[in-house]
């Protein structure tokens, strides 16, 4: 019943989606592309489904070549935490697709599953970075504002090792209205947004940094495993 309640977004979504298969497929090859495009829905599912959960209207998926996928959530969330649950629901239903990429791969043995899996990985361990407009920065909305701030020093790190790769720097740019309001005076409406029990704190604390480590640390395994296949293979 859930598959068929998002259906008709889903195929809404299907020209951007095939737009971006289209793209990606003439620099890696169609198998890949197609692969890629179905990881980001299966991100941005987690988002949709978590934003329903909450009340929330929320828009199709819109992808967008080299830019990922997006959805828009038509009102506002009414405080942090559930800013932060609809955050993380992408990169945990994200990551839940990447591991059925690193299933397919022990049971057909097939590389591309390998090589799907690891970037899953990296797509969803990327969007934990604790910055506006990633849904990292959403997340720690509920556990510490101030990350932020490490989230911008980190994506300025990246931006200067990327000789100034574009889509960092509208990542910077995006960020740096929320990180500046930190430094200022908060309304009392302001101070309600961000109002939350220890209990809810502590919760998205361990699944955020629970989460990126495990992504970690499954990267790591994966990159070693597609190494040993290259070594085989010469």
């Amino acid at each position: 019943m859930l598959a068929l309640k998002f259906l008709p977004l889903l195929l809404k979504a299907g020209g951007t989606m095939i737009l971006s298969i289209v793209v990606y497929a003439y620099f890696w090859g169609w198998r890949f592309a197609v692969g890629f495009v179905v990881l980001m829905l299966v991100h941005e599912c987690g988002h949709l489904v978590a934003a329903r959960r909450c009340g929330l209207k929320v828009s199709m998926p819109m992808f967008i070549p080299f830019m990922g996928a997006v959805i828009a959530l038509k009102e506002a969330p009414r405080n942090a935490w559930i800013e932060a649950q609809v955050g993380i629901g992408g990169p945990l239903m994200g990551t839940a697709g990447a591991f059925a990429c690193l299933f397919a791969y022990e049971f057909l043995h097939n590389p591309l599953f390998l090589v799907l899996a690891y970037t899953g990985f990296w797509l969803n361990l990327f969007n934990l970075i604790p910055i506006v407009p990633l849904d990292g920065g959403r997340v720690v909305t509920a556990i510490s504002p101030w990350l932020w701030v490490a989230g911008l020093v980190l994506m300025v790190f990246v931006l200067l090792q990327s000789s100034f790769n574009l889509f960092i720097i509208l990542i910077v740019g995006f960020s740096l209205p929320r990180v500046f309001a930190l430094f200022g005076r908060r309304n009392e409406a302001e101070r309600r947004y961000f109002e939350l029990t220890p209990g809810q704190r502590g919760l998205m604390s361990v699944i955020y940094f629970g989460l990126a480590g495990l992504l970690g640390w499954l990267m790591h395994d994966t990159q070693a495993q597609i190494d040993l296949l290259r070594a085989a293979g010469n």
